[in-house]
């Protein structure tokens, strides 16, 4: 991969006054992260009512937070490399408006399709937000300094995860539905006004023809993408006719895509960059690790409620501490990353995670809310250490012209390992649960699936740790 040029950036600030624009748009990149994610998981709780509010079935409800994934996973590439094109400060806060005016719209909805329809808006921006965040730390913070900011970011997701279910129960039980999406206009406008004011105007980093958009290539990669997720998500993973027609039309349009790209003047994907062993192994690690992050989401609650018993009240808090512990541990992680290097804290996140999945694997259901919470509190602060890891270790050596496509690569690879996470270890966890609605399990073998289940992720860590020491050996023997 080209190693990316010096900018003012990659020195420290000279005075008071560049110290605090550089706070400031941290500040404006955290809310766009924080605000990314709470409009995933605020949605998450208020299924139930808008289900009721609509006189809907569950399955068209669920739709409202499908419309936003989708939108997010299909375009949150395409959106990258427009960045880099037109102008990165440009696109975010067009991206920042348009989840802003999204979310209004949202709470304005007076029927479910339309509410639907403005998810996927509301995703559009969301996505903008999350490919070029990223992209902004190489302009933004000197590069000694980028791991703490990553661990910023980190942990600003992790906040936006762990306060949506509660913030959202809040405002429908004191407020109504709506307030869950009209509490973004305050966000919304404070991240907006504080990105336009603070972040660097970078010029277009690839002028004239090296510029160009690949629209084409964009277009086939937004529709590769949104048959696999479908393919993953429809009938929760099953392996229908529909699911297998969709799988196939993705791997087909994958084709496709190469043999475009190969061809392409200027092309989206240059499939030179995947040689650069950082990245490819970064990528290929990212979408292993959410794929066992999405087992705590699927397998967690189950467990906790049918074989542990909990009531919903007490589900939710114990769910809680996953994202806690990863805003815990986000900045201070990042901090280890700038003293110590993003390879060693890498290796040691996965090995952490390693040991959270596989207590889990072997925890009897006589340890109660301890017996998973602690297993939990490991593996999630193994994910967070590796998440500021890697996603340092791969910016790093980017090219000016390229972070903001190769930043929404990480956010696919993310969101990929979550649609990936929640139809494979949903299936293994009903399969190894002996029964095919879940829900009708006897609490034994919601234990036993979920012991298994966590058997399996933690080989999927191990490959991935794999992974992540042979670069590290193949680095240091260039």
């Amino acid at each position: 991969m080209q190693a990316a040029p010096k900018t003012d950036t990659d020195t420290a600030p000279s005075g008071p006054a560049e110290t605090r624009a550089v706070r400031w748009a941290l500040v404006g990149l955290s809310l766009s992260v924080l605000l990314s994610s709470l409009g995933t998981s605020s949605a998450n709780v208020a299924l139930p009512t808008l289900a009721q509010v609509f006189s809907a079935s569950f399955q068209q409800v669920q739709w409202i937070v499908l419309a936003y994934l989708l939108a997010i996973t299909t375009l949150v590439v395409g959106v990258g490399r427009l960045g880099d094109v037109a102008g990165r400060r440009r696109l975010l806060v067009a991206g920042i408006a348009l989840f802003t005016a999204a979310s209004v719209l949202c709470g304005l909805a007076p029927t479910l399709w339309m509410l639907i329809g403005a998810r996927a808006v509301q995703g559009l921006g969301a996505a903008v937000m999350m490919s070029l965040t990223m992209a902004f730390v190489g302009e933004t913070v000197p590069r000694e300094r980028s791991g703490s900011a990553m661990g910023l970011l980190g942990t600003m997701s992790a906040v936006g995860t762990a306060l949506g279910p509660s913030l959202g129960g809040l405002l429908i039980s004191e407020v109504g539905w709506r307030a869950i999406f009209f509490i973004n206009l305050p966000l919304g406008l404070l991240a907006f006004g504080l990105c336009r004011r603070y972040l660097p105007d970078v010029p277009r980093t690839a002028p004239g023809a090296a510029g160009r958009f690949d629209v084409t290539g964009t277009v086939l990669l937004a529709l590769t993408l949104a048959a696999y997720a479908l393919a993953m998500t429809l009938g929760r993973g099953s392996l229908g006719v529909l699911n297998l027609g969709l799988l196939l039309a993705a791997a087909m349009g994958l084709v496709l895509l190469l043999r475009v790209e190969v061809r392409a003047a200027t092309p989206l994907l240059r499939l030179a960059m995947f040689r650069e062993p950082v990245l490819r192994a970064g990528l290929a690690t990212g979408v292993l690790v959410t794929t066992v992050m999405m087992a705590t989401l699927v397998v967690g609650p189950f467990y906790l409620s049918r074989a542990l018993g909990l009531d919903a009240a007490v589900v939710g808090l114990v769910m809680a501490a996953g994202p806690l512990i990863a805003a815990v541990v986000g900045l201070p992680g990042g901090q280890s990353v700038d003293r110590h290097g993003a390879q060693r804290i890498t290796v040691g996140g996965l090995m952490g995670m390693v040991v959270g999945c596989a207590a889990l694997s072997r925890v009897p259901v006589s340890l109660g809310i301890p017996g998973y919470v602690i297993p939990l509190v490991i593996l999630t602060a193994g994910y967070a250490l590796f998440q500021v890891a890697n996603n340092t270790a791969v910016m790093a050596g980017v090219a000016a012209d390229q972070r903001g496509l190769v930043s929404g690569m990480i956010g696919l690879s993310r969101n990929l390992g979550l649609v990936t996470g929640a139809a494979v270890l949903g299936a293994v966890f009903a399969a190894a649960a002996g029964a095919a609605d879940i829900h009708a399990a006897s609490p034994d073998a919601v234990a036993h699936g979920m012991r298994v289940t966590f058997g399996v992720a933690a080989l999927l860590i191990l490959l991935a740790a794999g992974i992540a020491v042979g670069v590290g050996h193949a680095r240091r023997g260039a």
